[in-house]
């Protein structure tokens, strides 16, 4: 695969000169600028991270809260580094990538993507019809359905009325998920000790590091990486009134704002399965997770943890085809109906539930091949933020990059166990 990462053409150029200016701009607040993290960080509290955490928690206790910690950091640079390569190029990730990439090496590029896009939507559309039984007794694959067709009204928001609109309506959506799943910490007996051992870092067997592979798949997510440049370049393509230098700092502010809440909730779901699901049976299903956790903690707190993961599912679906349609925008340059593309990501999410596959355990393994994902999203976006020809003064500090980099190691030596383990079989 040919991949010229230094190389700028003159569309490249001729996109960033018609970006934010760096003089001349009066000062605006930085509250008006947040918005687009917001909208990627729903990619990390959506049903997969469900699924994984509460598995997580149900199996092992506090012992991989570390790794939603580790993740949760990593997430925080990786996210910000896509806005800014959106906000200085002016161009997302994946068009960038379509600008260097041969057609065939594209054509491969896309093809790994969209089986991140699928496995995405996998996650969000069995976790929406799941809370969708949890609530009103659905069947799995009428609950499927219906969590594609809103998902699709909710784009229809960003289509119609702007991005502003589709940002509040996301950061809604976030704020049901966090008092869904933080509700029950405040009636849940954690052991906050032994959550706190939880941070350093250690695994027990091949499934525990299935499950750190899934968390960090369901944490640090690749479209999420792809998307966020999207999304910055979408809402401040034609701002007139803030500097670059001032868009890059609300950038951090949204950023880290956005991923306190999803981290928060991330580890809130995992402590709640620690205090409430560990030694329970029946906990190995998101169902029989909620019928414990209405047991235990109340009815209350089971219909708060239903509302959340459907929250979850329907905010996640339209932010996940958002990024596919982002994506095979950047890379095939084609535009095709958000509708078609919808249609297409869902049809395997029909099918696991059409055949009466354990829906979280398709769940929690769509987080694994997220997490393969994550190196083929990573890579080029340190490589494309670090380089002075696309980034110009703000290319990445030395020390960033560095850190990126060894971020980016850890992930595939991660995945390299996982699948030299699994090849193994050893317990």
């Amino acid at each position: 695969m040919y991949l010229n990462f230094m190389n700028v053409d003159s569309s490249s150029v001729r996109t960033r000169e018609r970006g934010p200016k760096k003089h001349g701009r009066k000062k605006i607040s930085t509250a008006v600028l947040l918005g687009p993290a917001f909208v990627a960080a729903i990619a990390y509290v959506d049903p997969g991270n469900v699924a994984a955490n509460l598995t997580a928690g149900a199996e092992y206790g506090y012992l991989l809260v570390w790794v939603l910690v580790a993740a949760n950091l990593i997430a925080v640079l990786v996210q910000y580094l896509s806005s800014k390569l959106g906000l200085v190029s002016g161009q997302s990730l994946p068009s960038l990538l379509g600008d260097r990439l041969r057609k065939r090496s594209r054509l491969a590029y896309w093809g790994q993507a969209e089986v991140v896009a699928i496995a995405t939507d996998l996650a969000e559309v069995i976790g929406g019809a799941i809370a969708l039984k949890i609530l009103f007794d659905l069947p799995l694959l009428l609950g499927g359905v219906i969590v594609g067709v809103v998902s699709l009204f909710l784009l229809s928001i960003q289509s119609t009325r702007g991005q502003r609109p589709f940002e509040f309506v996301i950061i809604g959506f976030l704020v049901i998920i966090a008092i869904g799943f933080l509700a029950g910490l405040f009636v849940g007996d954690v052991n906050w000790g032994q959550a706190a051992g939880g941070i350093v870092p250690r695994l027990e067997g091949t499934n525990s590091v299935v499950l750190a592979a899934s968390m960090l798949g369901a944490t640090v997510m690749p479209h999420a990486i792809y998307l966020h440049s999207a999304l910055s370049v979408d809402r401040h393509r034609d701002n007139a009134t803030a500097t670059t230098g001032q868009l890059l700092r609300a950038s951090r502010w949204d950023v880290v704002l956005s991923l306190v809440v999803a981290g928060s909730v991330n580890i809130a779901m995992l402590l709640l399965a620690a205090a409430a699901l560990r030694g329970q049976t029946g906990t190995d299903t998101i169902e029989g997770a909620h019928a414990v956790v209405t047991a235990n903690l109340g009815e209350v707190v089971g219909l708060f943890f239903g509302i959340g993961l459907l929250a979850s599912g329907l905010a996640s679906s339209a932010v996940g085809s958002y990024a596919g349609a982002s994506i095979m925008q950047g890379l095939l340059r084609v535009n095709i109906p958000i509708v078609w593309q919808r249609a297409f990501t869902m049809i395997p999410a029909l099918i696991v539930l059409a055949i009466g596959v354990d829906p979280t355990w398709a769940l929690v393994l769509s987080q694994v091949v997220l997490s393969l994902g994550i190196p083929f999203a990573m890579i080029p976006l340190v490589r494309l933020t670090s380089s002075r020809r696309v980034m110009g003064e703000y290319a990445n500090a030395r020390w960033i990059t560095i850190i990126a980099g060894a971020a980016s190691a850890l992930i595939i030596a991660l995945n390299v166990v996982l699948i030299v383990l699994l090849a193994l079989g050893v317990e």
